[in-house]
């Protein structure tokens, strides 16, 4: 769900080639942009497998801090923020994009609230409506 609200942006920004974009990060501008269809696949791979990441990372730490289940509206606003800012100010610098700074702030404001809306809610509220996942027994 994650992986889906995040590309709408995107593909509303910078139209069909942004998965070729977030594959640019991996091997490079040239060769994503030029490798068509299979690099589109594979950035449209990397979106999701960060999304689940995303999602895998809040889940594990919510089973160990509850504050984050019971807290979800906050805990998702911020977690949202701390993954736009891990994006920006470490993954993307080390990406084979390089992108790092100066920001504008329009940009950074934008990409802070697209990703509290877009990332953050929506992994918090699924692990505060289905914290447990349901045992074999209640499914026979």
């Amino acid at each position: 769900m994650v992986g889906v609200l995040d590309m709408i942006p995107a593909f509303a920004s910078f139209g069909v080639k942004a998965p070729q974009g977030v594959a640019a990060g991996l091997i490079g501008p040239s060769a994503a942009f030029q490798g068509g269809v299979l690099t589109w696949v594979l950035g449209m791979q990397l979106h999701f497998f960060i999304a689940l990441m995303a999602a895998t990372i809040y889940c594990f730490a919510g089973r160990k801090m509850n504050f984050l289940v019971d807290h979800w509206f906050v805990c998702g606003l911020f977690y949202g923020t701390a993954v736009f800012l891990f994006m920006n100010l470490v993954l993307l610098p080390l990406s084979a994009l390089h992108m790092a700074g100066p920001y504008q702030l329009r940009s950074l404001v934008d990409g802070i609230l697209g990703n509290m809306v877009e990332i953050g809610l929506p992994i918090s509220f699924s692990l505060h409506r289905f914290p447990t996942l349901p045992s074999k027994e209640s499914t026979t």
